[in-house]
């Protein structure tokens, strides 16, 4: 008799340099995800090590702490390693839980190009809303908070999806064979797209139909 195949172990790595948050976080985690394999680092360089020996799923980081051992914390190290994790890592899953959530302008346009989940939430926050940004984060999808957004500026391509989608009534599939990419790829302009327009997921609401209605008031289609 065969055995069903069992899913993979994930593996997740928080990365902040306070122990008592770290250990906050990983109690919290491990409530929430008890299968999970958690491991913690508490240093830029360390994170970097950690990532190429576990390979995470999903990484929680913290925007200030120390390079290396025995420095002193501070954003510029924080900033570099997440830049450094979605530049290595394009499709890693990221959830940031700081509280200097608005250095993240800084990093923008990568943040835009990243493939991955990323989420963003303030250690001042609800522990619920942490476990919401790490599920947001596993199922891919973008959240960013309002201070960090310069407006409502869509990439071009972003563009095309609503067009395509709103104009001409094409479902994803046929989206991506017009622009010549992977469904996979149509879907993570979706969550870009969502992230801009405020637009996050309601059991109650259908995501397609909030997203043109927001779209059309900001006149980003006719």
């Amino acid at each position: 008799m065969s055995q069903i195949p069992q899913p993979e172990k994930q593996t997740f790595l928080v990365v902040d340099d306070h122990a008592l948050v770290l250990d906050g976080t990983l109690g919290i985690l491990k409530q929430a995800y008890p299968e999970a394999n958690i491991v913690t680092a508490q240093t830029a360089q360390e994170a970097l090590n950690k990532m190429e020996q576990t390979h995470p799923e999903l990484v929680t980081v913290d925007l200030v702490m120390p390079e290396v051992t025995g420095e002193t914390a501070q954003a510029k190290s924080g900033l570099q390693l997440l830049k450094t994790l979605m530049e290595r890592y394009p499709k890693l899953n990221l959830v940031v839980q700081s509280a200097h959530v608005r250095t993240l302008v800084w990093l923008k346009p990568t943040i835009d190009n990243h493939m991955g989940g990323f989420t963003v939430v303030d250690k001042s926050q609800p522990v619920k809303d942490l476990l919401t940004m790490v599920d947001w984060a596993l199922q891919e999808r973008t959240y960013t908070p309002r201070e960090i957004r310069n407006g409502l500026q869509l990439k071009p391509a972003w563009m095309q999806v609503l067009q395509l989608a709103f104009q001409e009534s094409l479902q994803d599939t046929a989206i991506a064979k017009r622009m010549n990419v992977s469904e996979r790829t149509v879907q993570y302009y979706w969550t870009k797209i969502r992230d801009v327009l405020e637009v996050y997921p309601d059991e109650d609401k259908n995501l397609r139909i909030q997203t043109e209605v927001r779209a059309r008031e900001a006149g980003l289609i006719d």
